[in-house]
């Protein structure tokens, strides 16, 4: 059984250096920041979108609260794991990576936990729905970054129509 399927891939070629800096031209890397960026971006016009709706501040506040439980701990993150690391070993990285996606994890949690007793009359409907539309945001800012099929195709309908 292993012998058909090894048979059915092709053999693998590693890149020359000029055909990685091509694909790497092609998808260039997303900024953790600009991800924090448009999540906090999205989380201010959740909240201002819930307070103009509904009437209320409280609810305003808890879509804000909402998002900033994603937008702080995930700053953490991103600084967590774009600063400077001596150690280059693909183990340390990748120890490095689960270690600040706990301490992200660990904020988020702290932050629901919190909420109830920072921010006046809480709404948990109004706070969830701040959370996963500052979550979502990481989808918007990986199918907007240039390079992107997605961008391209609307690039060049905008220039044709």
């Amino acid at each position: 059984m292993d012998e058909e399927l090894e048979a059915n891939v092709p053999d693998f070629k590693p890149l020359t250096a000029e055909e990685a800096r091509k694909l790497r031209e092609r998808h260039p890397p997303v900024s953790p920041w600009r991800i924090v960026a448009g999540q906090a971006a999205v989380g201010v016009v959740v909240a201002l979108a819930a307070w103009l709706v509904t009437g209320q501040a409280r609810m305003g506040w808890s879509a804000a609260w909402g998002a900033w439980a994603v937008v702080f701990p995930a700053a953490v993150f991103a600084r967590g794991i774009t600063r400077r690391n001596v150690a280059l070993r693909p183990g340390a990285v990748a120890a490095g990576f689960l270690g600040w996606e706990f301490v992200k994890i660990g904020l988020t949690v702290l932050l629901l936990a919190v909420s109830p007793r920072l921010v006046p009359d809480l709404s948990w409907l109004a706070l969830i729905a701040g959370m996963v539309l500052a979550m979502k945001a990481y989808w918007i800012a990986l199918l907007a970054r240039p390079g992107s099929r997605t961008t391209d195709e609307l690039r060049s309908k905008g220039a044709e129509g």
